[in-house]
């Protein structure tokens, strides 16, 4: 499995997310959209950092359960209920997700939503990876 990641230079320098990514690879993991749920279905986090890294770890969970890792990840979509929130909190997540999941960022987007299924979710994040 190989994952290139293109940012031309003709595009605005890309910060905390790749502009293109090249997937080579046979086997596509889809992962379901994941909030600050623990273990019990509860959402825990008051802030949007705080969802923001359980939300991730249980992104990576899913995936690390079907076999892949964080560098694998070709694509990963973040649906906010607080857009200008997350702007200002993008230093911090940008913190968290190389922490947890490196400097290989994906094709990522961000999308302002008008809530969650959980009324008290910040952040959802979902994607898809590539493996061998």
């Amino acid at each position: 499995m190989s994952l290139e990641r293109l940012n031309p230079a003709g595009l605005s320098p890309p910060s905390g997310f790749s502009h293109a990514v090249v997937a080579t690879g046979s086997r596509f993991v889809f992962l379901a959209g994941q909030t600050a749920l623990d273990a019990d279905g509860k959402v825990v986090g008051e802030t949007l950092a705080e969802q923001f890294e359980v939300a991730l770890r249980n992104l990576l969970a899913a995936l690390t359960a079907a076999g892949g890792r964080a560098a694998d990840l070709a694509r990963v979509t973040a649906y906010v209920t607080d857009v200008p929130a997350y702007r200002a909190a993008a230093p911090q997540l940008g913190r968290i997700w190389r922490d947890s999941a490196g400097r290989d960022y994906p094709a990522m987007a961000v999308v302002g939503i008008v809530r969650l299924w959980d009324e008290t979710a910040l952040i959802e994040l979902d994607g898809f990876a590539v493996l061998e």
